[in-house]
């Protein structure tokens, strides 16, 4: 028996070629999951933005049909303005958790 320590066979010393195969990864790892610049930042607002215009319009488009062909003391307009509007926000809410949840798991999946 020698009398140095010997390194468990699972701890290899670093190589070159391990070196450079790692940094490798790495910034291919970089390209795949670029830092999102101010265009994607303008579409996901945009995007955001007509997920809850969309159905609203749509609601006060039905609303508005409808005071017309069966006129009331309440006003179907108002009734469904809201309930798009309602229906708009928690879709984008449903929306950017998944969203959220996706970035979280590769953030995760890098580290």
């Amino acid at each position: 028996m020698s009398d140095h320590p010997t390194r468990p066979p699972s701890k290899r010393a670093p190589t070159f070629a391990g070196d450079v195969a790692a940094k490798a990864e790495r910034k291919l790892r970089a390209r795949r999951h670029a830092a999102p610049g101010v265009w994607f930042g303008l579409g996901m607002m945009g995007l955001v933005g007509w997920s809850v215009v969309v159905p609203t319009l749509l609601g006060a488009a039905l609303g508005l049909w409808l005071d017309r062909r069966h006129p009331g003391a309440h006003s179907w307009t108002l009734a469904l303005l809201v309930a798009g509007l309602t229906i708009g926000c928690w879709n984008a809410w449903q929306w950017i958790a998944k969203e959220e949840r996706a970035m979280r798991d590769d953030q995760q999946d890098d580290d």
